[in-house]
This record gives structure tokens, sequence and C-alpha cells, in this order.
């Protein structure tokens, strides 16, 4: 039961953090400070840690892993309309 409870407040706080960069990735419409493959390395690893989280049977990790890939994808998301906005104003 301890166990559990460290991994589920552990994987709350990580999801917090990057729910919170993406928010400021959104909120600031800039792409200034992200690398391109910051989002697409996440998109990669969390795929892998989910079937690995799986074959483990540990859920934790396989909702943990679920839940970044969704703001990975989110976070690409906002990034690439960030990117083609600022194309735009350089081109304007």
């Amino acid at each position: 039961m301890l166990a559990e409870s460290i991994g589920w407040s552990a994987a709350f706080i990580l999801l917090l953090t990057l729910g919170r960069q993406v928010y400021t990735e959104w909120r600031d419409r800039s792409t200034r400070g992200l690398s391109k493959w910051l989002f697409i390395g996440q998109l990669a690893a969390s795929t892998g840690f989910i079937v690995y989280s799986w074959l483990l049977a540990s859920w934790v990790f396989v909702v943990t892993n679920v839940l970044i890939l969704i703001t990975a994808a989110i976070g690409q998301w906002v990034y690439l309309r960030n990117k083609q906005r600022e194309e735009k104003t350089h081109t304007s």
C-alpha cells in the first residue's frame, strides 16, 4: 500500500509539472526555449514505457504513461501551432 501511494504521488507531481509546461507554452504562444524534439521524444518514450509497464502489470506506470502520452500529444500540437504563428509573424 505504501509503495502504491508513493507511485501515485510521484505520478501526480510529474503530470502537474508537464501540464504546467504545456500550459505555459499555450499561454505564451511561443516556442522559445523548446526543442522540436522534446514532445516527439516524450511521445516515443511514453509509448515504450506503456508497453513495458503493461507487460510488468505495473498499473501506476501504465496510467501515468498514458497520461504523459496525452500531455505530449497536446504539447506537440501547441508547439506546432505556435511555430506556425511565429512563421506567419516573421513573413508578414
